[in-house]
């Protein structure tokens, strides 16, 4: 029989250290680096300007194949993310398992210097190899929250790591945009080093992470004539038969592939409908960044602490609501303008209203990511961690299989500005799916399979 935690539940369990807290949010801090300066900021924009340049049918073409290279490293997590979550926490290797997918992020990530204009393929594959492993250990870093602390602290310790991690990405990428300039084709060869900065990065604030985090499951012995593989599959299998009873979480990861659909067509193409939509410049630009970083922050911290008082099931659909009013403002931003122009006698640029915009959407991005982490950590059992995480994986990254490249083949058909609507609708659907979510019945649930364990 499989021991609980010194605490005794779930309820009673022992907050985590405050350096131990600091080291899992340091993971967040550091790979924001990738996310912001290789998926949302300057790679992106990058490679669909630049090393694929279509410029001629409005860069459609580059836009589907830097959604069809995101989607393929999404699906590999989709296939793989369950079966090492079950790996990790039947012999208790987490740890390993994180440090093993931050390496690989750091390499292939600095191997992004090697993409040149033209060399279309290289940077396909490698956007393949770096975001499947930063995704994996986006899932591997998420599956430590239920083991420091309590429930009623989940949601300030992961609006803590969000937080801490727009701050990582503000450092990276502010540093990076003022440094190395414009993703343009004249300013090349210093932008080139984006991909080596950000390894960097990457590489040394996560030093903290592998030094106080610890390990707290307990490696179980291996049957004769049984590989982890088998094992895994065989612990899998018991999860799908028992997902009658986590109910619940079954339900909200459904509402979860929906609305994280919509929040990776944001991330991966917020910047790139900054340049082909908006037609902003680099000053605006920079501001852009800044202010999504700081709004991001703010609600991923603010909605944290919320969140512990008012229920995360609650919290999490508020999100998505601000998510509806973010994606229409987007949308509309052009138009709007237009239209305050000349009813007002203003002479104002559709990149200044958007400003404006920035602020509801980056409250909209950390507010939501953190909630959604944190409702998974309620609902998952301490050592089934990680494999209900590695579910929360499969659910973010097939996600972003289906909003990436269904927002790819609709942007092809009707443009970039009109295809982003497709966001706000799979808000909508993550709504209705979650009214069906009980949050209290699935944590008793959580607590209850613990204590059978025991």
């Amino acid at each position: 029989m499989h021991s609980l935690p010194e605490s005794g539940s779930r309820a009673s369990r022992a907050r985590a250290s405050r350096k131990e807290i600091l080291g899992w949010a340091m993971f967040d801090f550091a790979n924001q680096a990738y996310t912001l300066l290789i998926i949302t900021v300057v790679f992106g924009e990058l490679f669909t300007t630049v090393i694929v340049g279509d410029r001629g049918d409005d860069f459609r073409l580059a836009n589907f194949l830097w959604s069809l290279a995101l989607a393929l490293s999404y699906l590999a997590v989709v296939i793989t993310g369950p079966v090492c979550g079950a790996i990790m926490d039947y012999n208790a290797s987490k740890k390993r398992f994180l440090f093993v997918s931050y390496l690989a992020t750091v390499v292939t990530t600095a191997m992004l210097y090697f993409v040149s204009p033209g060399y279309v393929v290289v940077g396909l594959l490698l956007i393949v190899l770096s975001n499947y492993a930063y995704s994996m250990g986006e899932s591997f870093i998420a599956a430590f929250l239920p083991d420091l602390g309590p429930p009623q602290d989940l949601g300030k310790i992961s609006g803590f790591g969000w937080a801490l991690g727009y701050v990582g990405g503000l450092f990276a990428a502010g540093f990076t945009l003022v440094v190395l300039g414009e993703a343009t084709a004249d300013n090349f060869e210093r932008i080139r080093w984006v991909g080596p900065f950000a390894a960097a990065f990457f590489l040394v604030t996560a030093i903290p992470t592998f030094a106080w985090l610890k390990e707290r499951g307990h490696p179980q012995p291996r049957p004769a004539g049984h590989g982890y593989a088998t094992i895994a599959r065989e612990r899998i299998a018991d999860t799908y038969h028992e997902l009658k009873r986590f109910r619940d979480l079954g339900v909200f990861l459904v509402s979860l592939l929906f609305s994280m659909a919509g929040v990776y067509i944001i991330i991966a193409f917020a910047f790139i409908y900054g340049a082909q939509v908006i037609g902003w410049d680099e000053a605006v630009r920079n501001i852009m960044f800044i202010i999504v970083q700081i709004t991001a922050a703010a609600g991923a911290l603010g909605f944290g602490f919320l969140q512990d008082r008012i229920g995360a099931k609650i919290t999490y659909i508020g999100t998505l609501v601000l998510w509806i009013a973010a994606i229409i403002a987007i949308w509309a931003t052009p138009e709007v303008t237009a239209f305050l122009n000349a009813r007002l006698g203003l002479a104002w640029e559709a990149q200044h209203l958007f400003l404006f915009v920035g602020c509801l959407a980056g409250l909209s991005l950390g507010s939501s990511q953190s909630a959604s982490r944190a409702l998974v950590g309620l609902f998952s059992p301490t050592e089934k961690s990680a494999e209900f995480f590695g579910f929360w994986g499969l659910a973010n990254k097939l996600a972003g299989v289906i909003g990436i490249i269904g927002l790819g083949l609709l942007q092809s058909v009707v443009g970039l500005q009109a295809s982003i609507l497709l966001c706000a609708a799979l808000f909508m659907v993550a709504i209705a799916i979650c009214l069906g979510v009980d949050q209290a019945r699935g944590e008793r649930v959580a607590e209850t399979w613990e204590r059978r364990s025991a």
